[in-house]
């Protein structure tokens, strides 16, 4: 059966998943890169990286993966629609690999990337979108990217299957949290948590028969 899976979706301790004021240079607002530091040393992302237990957790991002849902704001800044010509703040070659649909209001024709990415973009609820991207992934998983709202509404909708969370040692103080209106959700899961060297503790929560 093809389940939905979070991976390696990184939050500050105060919750936040993104920071505030998010714009073309900075996709991440006012959090910059601080939330992905940890996954930027590992093996997974550079040669020479660490191969301790961020790279062991960074590693099953693609494995088993056959299509991506993400948000309007993963796929790019606040006003992005407004370029027809615009392809994304991924570069010429993505590093999804999948056909990927982008969830957003603002509709436009599917975009071939380099690397076997296709941006699908439709505007339709979490349901539907993970009847769309199942039938798109041939039998394999299906990825939830991001960002934080799109999760939270996923998960409120009791659509995902496993949740691998980073909680990273920082405070951003401002931005979208990802737990808010979610109170008693991990009583659908078992929840494990790991402790890494670099600060960052791994918290998953897999679904009974996931």
């Amino acid at each position: 059966m093809s389940l939905v899976r979070v991976h390696n979706f990184a939050i500050s301790l105060d919750g936040f998943g993104t920071g505030e004021g998010q714009d073309a240079d900075a996709h991440f607002g006012h959090a910059g890169d601080r939330l992905h530091q940890w996954m930027f040393a590992t093996q997974w992302w550079q040669p020479g990286g660490s191969g301790g237990v961020d790279d062991a957790f960074v590693q099953r991002h693609d494995s088993g993966i056959g299509a991506e849902i993400m948000g309007a704001g993963k796929f790019g800044h606040p006003g992005w629609h407004e370029d027809p010509d615009w392809k994304g703040a991924w570069g010429p070659n993505p590093p999804f690999h999948t056909p990927v649909f982008v969830l957003t209001h603002h509709t436009r024709p599917s975009i071939e990337m380099e690397g076997g990415t296709t941006f699908h973009f439709i505007d339709a609820p979490p349901a539907e979108a993970v009847e769309k991207s199942k039938a798109a992934a041939d039998g394999l998983d299906v990825r939830l990217g991001g960002g934080p709202t799109v999760i939270r509404d996923f998960l409120a909708a009791g659509l995902v299957d496993y949740l691998h969370v980073v909680v990273v040692p920082i405070l951003l103080g401002r931005g979208v949290r990802l737990w808010d209106g979610l109170e008693g959700i991990e009583q659908d899961y078992g929840v494990e948590a790991t402790s890494a060297p670099s600060g960052v503790t791994h918290v998953t929560f897999t679904r009974a028969g996931a």
